[in-house]
């Protein structure tokens, strides 16, 4: 991966010890395509240029080539070094570097220059800072709001563990929509994400609606790790008890050997039993396929709801 330096590291050091998993080999429905298109090659540019980085790039995104296409990024912010090490995800752990009071305005700057109508928000897990990022959270929104007034922003949220009044302050500055992601299901945390805590993040979102009742809250689900379905119904009814509103469902690959394994591909067909299911439940926006991901088609996903709405 790229440091924001320019200069290379080595790639997951803290993972290094962790014995290989065996990889199931990818089903036909597991296709994307190489990116390389006068779009996406436009969208790096811009990001390049702005000294950013993103989760499509960090994490390994397999959707990068479709959505760079179209300029639609998800900015990182707070740099690309997180401090957890949870088992399913391809952001370097370490220790931080101190944040970029410049970061907020180039965020904005590249929200305009690539004319996003709708612009996704996440950021590393910040467990070393007092308030876990929440005040550049903030500073963020507010600066995608003067330079940007027509973009819907969507922050995608760390849990902020143990970090009293952080959830306030991100709520204060009145993103569109807040998405924190349970990722899986309770049985799994320990082993897939162990620095969380499955019933403080469900909190979290029930405390955002809370708060501020019209704001929109989502989460999302990786399935294939092991889980069962009557443990995805589970997360379901967690949710909605939690009033959250839209439901993201994809399918968990993994990234490398080192990583948590894939313990089965689920069909097109189940997702979409799934997608039926969580509407029935009463989530008003529900995307599930195996290609699925927190930031993928949101966009096009809340102006459908803004239009649905506004028609009556």
């Amino acid at each position: 991966m790229r440091g924001r330096g320019g200069g290379e590291r080595p790639r997951h050091p803290e993972k290094a010890h962790r014995p290989d998993k065996p990889m199931l080999p990818k089903p036909d429905w597991i296709r994307v395509r190489a990116p390389g298109s006068d779009g996406f090659l436009a969208t790096r540019a811009i990001v390049r240029e702005h000294g950013l980085a993103t989760v499509c790039e960090e994490a390994g995104c397999p959707n990068i080539g479709e959505c760079w296409q179209k300029r639609h990024a998800t900015m990182m912010i707070m740099g690309d070094i997180c401090t957890r090490a949870c088992a399913f995800c391809n952001v370097t752990t370490g220790r931080p570097r101190p944040l970029d009071g410049a970061e907020p305005q180039r965020v904005a700057d590249a929200v305009a220059a690539l004319g996003l109508e709708h612009v996704v928000i996440t950021s590393v897990d910040r467990d070393d800072l007092a308030d876990g990022g929440a005040a550049h959270f903030a500073a963020v929104i507010e600066a995608v709001r003067a330079s940007a007034p027509q973009t819907s922003i969507e922050v995608l949220i760390p849990d902020f563990l143990r970090k009293d009044g952080a959830l306030a302050e991100v709520v204060a500055a009145c993103p569109d929509v807040l998405n924190h992601n349970l990722e899986t299901v309770p049985a799994l945390y320990v082993r897939v994400r162990p620095g969380a805590r499955y019933f403080h993040s469900l909190r979290l979102l029930q405390q955002a609606k809370e708060m501020d009742a019209s704001l929109f809250t989502k989460s999302g689900l990786m399935v294939g790790l092991g889980e069962t379905r009557d443990e995805i119904l589970q997360v379901m009814d967690d949710l909605r008890t939690a009033d959250v509103d839209f439901l993201t469902i994809g399918q968990y690959l993994a990234p490398s050997r080192k990583h948590a394994e894939v313990k089965r591909y689920m069909p097109p067909d189940e997702f979409a039993e799934l997608k039926r299911i969580a509407e029935a439940k009463g989530f008003l926006v529900v995307a599930a396929s195996p290609m699925t991901r927190s930031s993928y088609h949101a966009g096009d996903d809340f102006r459908r709801l803004k239009a649905a709405r506004a028609a009556g």
